[in-house]
């Protein structure tokens, strides 16, 4: 038995399996036609108790920690789920820790309570249109006046950002690109901010996404989340949550991948032998579900640490590295042996081809990640 698999853990992810039998896999082609997932499926999954996963209880969640909620990441896509779901439905994921964190009782009842009771939808924006992975060069501009901030600039790439109620901004308290940064929640529908077009991506189709403008948008000084020129250090303190659960989405994607192929390879027949009944085809198979479980228990490996409280920077960049090149080399091999059949929309292993490209970009890009490393090792 490894550590997520404890008796307890096993229930979550028999709950979470029959969620996205029952919940998911009827619609989630309309889903991803449609470009979002509706306001419902958070409600439901919020009286499963899966929503608020690794959230304390005293705020309103269910409880649990990294494991478990990695553990309820696996298990959806493992169960025929998407990482494009993941995104669309555990956006609060990114846009709540830092409420909770700060320990704000205000911000906690008034957008941490209703999110993880299925019935407020939050985001994050850090992303702008000028830059990237560059976190301290954000030029989107908060003006203290009295007791409000006076917020000017523009985000993109903000996921759920057309569902959602509110968002985790983080802004420039000094000069633009100064690094002195803070986070504001800033509420859907106060005047000058603007949800702007709906992007459409290569993958993640049931994941909305989109940009966003602010234009002289009064956020009261009451919705800054912790004191104010703290927001870099706190976007940090969060990345492993969030780079480990990219890296989860990761080689889960790859076992499924396995799985689909395997499946395939059984059933189907070519001159009159199954695809499986040819070495070439098994050997194939194994080096596929071989890298897949390396990447598993190395991401378990480093979950664990995290949660036990250890500063492993390195190893979580490593391990989110490890995982989204596993799952690249395992979707375009499992696409590539189910043939034509693949490459159409039907295939579930095209939607995984597809979802999985951003998971080396997201939460850090894998140079990103490798600079990282890099200073791990002394250089």
């Amino acid at each position: 038995m490894t550590i997520v698999d404890t008796p307890e853990r096993r229930q979550l992810r028999e709950l979470t399996r029959t969620f996205v039998t029952r919940e998911v896999l009827p619609y989630l082609d309309d889903w991803e036609r449609a470009g979002e997932v509706p306001r419902e499926l958070h409600a439901t999954a919020a009286k499963l108790g899966l929503l608020g996963i690794g959230f304390p209880e005293s705020v309103g969640g269910s409880g649990g920690n990294l494991l478990d909620s990695i553990v309820v990441t696996e298990e959806i896509i493992r169960s025929g789920g998407s990482s494009g779901l993941i995104a669309a439905l555990f956006t609060h994921g990114i846009a709540l820790p830092h409420m909770v964190a700060s320990g704000n009782v205000d911000l906690i009842d008034r957008y941490v309570r209703p999110t993880l009771a299925g019935t407020m939808i939050g985001a994050l924006a850090i992303t702008e249109p000028d830059g990237g992975s560059d976190v301290a060069a954000i030029r989107t501009h908060a003006r203290r006046d009295g007791d409000h901030y006076v917020v000017n600039g523009s985000k993109t790439y903000i996921t759920s950002g057309l569902r959602a109620d509110f968002v985790t901004t983080a802004v420039c308290t000094d000069f633009p690109g100064s690094g002195e940064l803070s986070l504001l929640v800033i509420e859907k529908g106060w005047p000058g901010f603007t949800v702007g077009r709906r992007l459409e991506k290569l993958g993640w189709h049931c994941s909305d996404t989109a940009e966003l403008s602010f234009v002289d948008v009064r956020v009261p000084v009451t919705n800054r989340i912790g004191p104010e020129d703290t927001g870099f250090l706190a976007i940090m303190q969060h990345f492993a949550a969030e780079r480990l659960s990219l890296a989860t989405q990761a080689y889960a994607t790859a076992q499924r991948c396995v799985e689909l192929a395997t499946r395939w390879c059984r059933d189907r027949s070519t001159f009159g032998r199954p695809l499986a009944s040819r070495q070439l085809v098994r050997h194939r198979l194994a080096e596929l579900h071989t890298r897949a479980e390396a990447a598993r228990v190395y991401v378990h490996e480093v979950a664990a640490r995290v949660a036990a409280g250890e500063p492993v920077v390195t190893e979580v960049a490593m391990a989110k590295n490890v995982a989204v090149a596993a799952c690249d080399h395992v979707v375009d091999a499992a696409l590539q042996l189910h043939g034509g059949f693949g490459y159409l929309r039907d295939a579930e292993v095209e939607r995984h081809y597809r979802d999985a490209r951003i998971l080396g970009i997201g939460g850090g890009t894998t140079e990103i990640m490798n600079e990282i490393i890099a200073k791990g090792m002394g250089l």
